[in-house]
């Protein structure tokens, strides 16, 4: 074996190579300059990719869990999104803090971080459990301007820090948010409260920024809020909480108060409110209307029987448009109760549209009977629970006329009954039904009895019933009002607390709910008893209406006994002075009005004067009643052939 020799060459080789390699790194090596110009870049770099990716995941998650950062975007980040290249620009109000307006009735507070309003308190009204009442809390609303950057940017407002400026003017409380890039070059959020108001100016103001707003893209601003239980029953709040809006000047409606979801786009939109049982959040056009808008409902409530901080979430999406290459637009953002006598003070938008809910002849009723009468009695007692008493003892009395008619019809009707028996008896069979029919109109015809009039003053009677159905659950009057043993008029009375909960009725026993289906179940018998007296007697293939009159003598009381007992209890009471109040009506016209023998004696008469010239409808009536009696009769000659 050969011995192994050292290779000289090859060391030499190495030496000389990393000597070169030592030379080049050195000659190539950066600047101190270089260095920490590359630091700053890379930083730069680190700052924005985080950014992005918060923003990101802002826009991918609900509303219910967006939360505010105690650090966000630097000054330079903004200045390069704004489209400025002073990197070395500051913000002396990159920090999370809240300005306050206040008057009289509002105490709002807005925050640097996005210049949004944060909190706002209605100072004049609590909630059900004696709490503060709030609108916006919690980051429960968001308000937000979205738009592009000629340099291809999307930008977030709700991400951006404002720099705020209080003054006054006059009585007027104006507080600036601005977004700046220079003192020359920013974007302005403006509120305006004045005394006493629950209204608030806003508006969106652009200056300088015609060089780097994207004029071609569109400018979004984005209002939503997610309202906040204030009242004691979910069911109840939940139901009345809705969606509203004003279009084209003068045309009204809104989003499905209990569906899931509800979506429209809307063209020209005026105003949008978000409408909960007795508070309203409102924002409008101040002058020329917003041309498109996307309005969402959402609603949050997932088990109606179990308690929640929210109830439903609303969304408005309208796009703003640019003038001159600058965004200016003027509106104005309601906070308040809905009441009617404070939204009629707004005359130029027609808020009080928010309190008078329902088809148009039920918004008539109830602006120009049920309001004034409610109204006219509250001015001159304070207790709710009698106001409510005197208005359906009003009601009641305006209505007996139509309660008499009704009875005189079902005398009349009664006297002939006899008379009716003996038609059926003669005309037995199917096959004579049509001659039947008609032998039973012209008896009553000749006895001057109309068997609609006993219809007639119920069909008069139902939209009082539904005027009141709308008035009684979103009069904020009757909110936190006591009566006997009721502690707030525009919730239910709980007299018990169950350990357990019943489905659909609930946990708990309200009193008057049970009240009001004791009496109906009482009325409903009296009138039953009218109206057998003025049914005819069963036909052969007819349904047998006594039976079924009989369920609903039952099932009526208890629906209402179910479905009432979390129902406001100035409904209730409503209802139960009602029935009441008809039941003893009935009874005194039922024997102490109406006889009987005269009205016999009056019919007798009737029928012995000529018949009176049937009305055009009639003639149409009893022809087309012939040619189906002739077409029967020919139908059975054809059988019998066969």
């Amino acid at each position: 074996m050969n011995e192994k020799k050292f290779d000289y060459n090859s060391l030499i080789g190495m030496v000389l190579f990393g000597i070169l390699a030592f030379v080049w790194i050195y000659n190539n090596q950066p600047t101190p300059e270089e260095i920490a110009k590359q630091k700053k870049t890379r930083k730069q770099d680190s700052i924005q990719k985080l950014t992005l990716a918060k923003t990101k995941k802002l826009d991918s998650i609900p509303l219910s869990q967006v939360e505010t950062p105690d650090v966000t975007l630097d000054s330079a980040y903004v200045a390069k999104a704004m489209g400025s290249f002073d990197y070395a620009k500051t913000l002396p109000s990159a920090i999370k803090k809240e300005t306050t307006l206040k008057n009289e009735v509002l105490n709002i507070k807005v925050n640097n971080l996005g210049g949004q309003i944060t909190s706002l308190q209605l100072l004049k009204y609590v909630t059900w459990d004696k709490k503060p009442l709030f609108l916006i809390k919690n980051n429960n609303a968001l308000l937000n301007l979205t738009f592009f950057t000629k340099d291809g940017r999307k930008i977030h407002t709700k991400d951006m820090y404002f720099e705020p400026s209080l003054n006054k003017d006059g009585e007027n409380q104006v507080l600036s948010m601005k977004l700046k890039i220079s003192d020359s070059q920013y974007l302005e959020y403006k509120y305006t409260l004045k005394p006493n108001d629950y209204m608030l100016d806003f508006s969106i103001e652009s200056k300088g920024l015609s060089q780097v707003l994207n004029t071609s893209e569109k400018i979004n601003l984005d209002w939503l809020l997610k309202t906040i239980r204030t009242e004691k029953s979910v069911k109840y709040e939940n139901q009345y909480t809705e969606l509203d809006f004003m279009y084209d000047g003068d045309k009204f409606d809104y989003l499905s108060a209990m569906s899931k979801e509800d979506k429209e786009d809307v063209e020209n939109l005026n105003w949008v409110a978000y409408k909960k049982q007795f508070f309203s959040s409102i924002l409008t056009a101040k002058e020329k209307p917003f041309k498109k808008a996307v309005l969402i409902s959402k609603n949050l409530v997932q088990d109606e029987e179990k308690d929640t901080v929210f109830t439903k979430q609303f969304e408005t999406h309208v796009e703003l448009t640019a003038t001159n290459n600058e965004l200016k637009k003027d509106m104005q953002m309601y906070y308040g109760p809905t009441d009617y006598k404070i939204l009629r003070n707004y005359k130029s938008y027609d808020f009080e549209r928010l309190t008078l809910q329902g088809w148009a002849i039920i918004r008539t009723i109830n602006k120009y009977l049920i309001m004034p009468v409610f109204n006219f009695y509250h001015k001159y007692i304070g207790n709710l629970g009698l106001v409510i008493i005197l208005l359906t003892i009003t009601i009641k009395l305006l209505m007996s006329p139509l309660l008499y008619k009704s009875f005189l019809s079902s005398a009349k009707m009664k006297v002939i009954k006899p008379e009716i028996q003996e038609i059926n008896e003669k005309y037995k069979g199917k096959e004579n039904a049509m001659k039947r029919q008609q032998e039973t109109m012209a008896l009553q015809r000749k006895a001057g009895v109309n068997p609609m009039a006993g219809c007639i003053p119920a069909l008069l009677q139902a939209p009082i019933f539904f005027a009141l159905f709308r008035f009684f659950p979103t009069n904020i009057d009757l909110r936190q009002k006591s009566f006997l043993w009721v502690n707030d008029l525009s919730a239910y009375d709980e007299i018990a607390k169950l350990p357990f909960r019943i489905p659909v009725y609930g946990d708990h026993i309200a009193l008057f709910p049970i009240l009001a289906s004791i009496t109906m179940y009482f009325y409903m018998k009296l009138t039953q008893g009218q109206q057998a007296d003025m049914q005819q007697p069963a036909q052969e293939g007819m349904p047998d209406m006594q039976k079924m009159m009989k369920m609903m003598l039952y099932l009526s009381p208890v629906m209402m006994l179910v479905f009432f007992n979390s129902y406001g209890s100035g409904l209730s009471i409503y209802y139960f002075i009602s029935q009441l109040i008809s039941i003893v009506i009935m009874l005194v016209i039922k024997h102490y009005i109406i006889d009987e023998k005269k009205i016999h004696a009056l019919i007798q008469e009737n029928k012995k004067r000529a018949p009176k010239k049937k009305s055009k409808f009639r003639q149409r009536l009893d022809e087309a009643m012939k040619q189906a009696q002739e077409q029967q009769e020919l139908q059975k000659k054809g059988k019998k052939k066969k």
